[in-house]
């Protein structure tokens, strides 16, 4: 498997390494209360990056994230369709995360999806929709400006 996600500490891995950093994060510390956050963010110029990150929040006690990058061609979607792009790629993403966490039976950690919406500026007609996509694959939908993991750690890539 090729390593798609990158870490600041450990460098290019796949979800497999992704998924024993994760673990071997919580387990050096198990007593603490963990939340794992999948947030996608865009970038459009002449074609269009996408970058969704996985966040590991240690809660009181900082976190480790991953990171990948996902380079379209052709002509930039509206904002609109870009919105719906992101959120799929976090739930695609999400699925594939929690099938590997499940599979190693880790559990004991809260999971949200974070969408970048808001109730300002020219996505607010949209949060019902995402937020309704969220959840229809049975995730928590948090938006901004409680969406970190889209909003701030997937921007810093993209």
């Amino acid at each position: 498997m090729k390593p798609d996600f990158h870490s600041p500490t450990k460098g290019p891995l796949n979800l497999d390494k992704v998924v024993d950093e994760i673990i071997a994060y919580i387990k050096n510390d198990p007593e603490r209360k963990y939340s794992i956050v999948v947030g996608s963010d865009s970038y459009p110029s002449n074609s269009i990056d996408y970058v969704t990150a996985i966040v590991v929040h240690r809660e009181g006690r900082g976190g480790r994230y991953f990171w990948k990058k996902e380079h379209q061609q052709g002509k930039t979607p509206t904002l609109r369709n870009r919105i719906y792009q992101e959120t799929t790629h976090s739930i695609e993403t999400a699925q594939a995360l929690i099938e590997k966490l499940d599979i190693k039976k880790l559990s004991g950690y809260d999971f949200a999806i974070h969408i970048d919406v808001g109730n300002t500026g020219s996505t607010r007609d949209m949060i019902s929709e995402v937020v309704g996509m969220v959840k229809g694959n049975g995730f928590t939908a948090k938006t901004k400006p409680e969406s970190y993991a889209a909003s701030t750690v997937a921007d810093k890539y993209t």
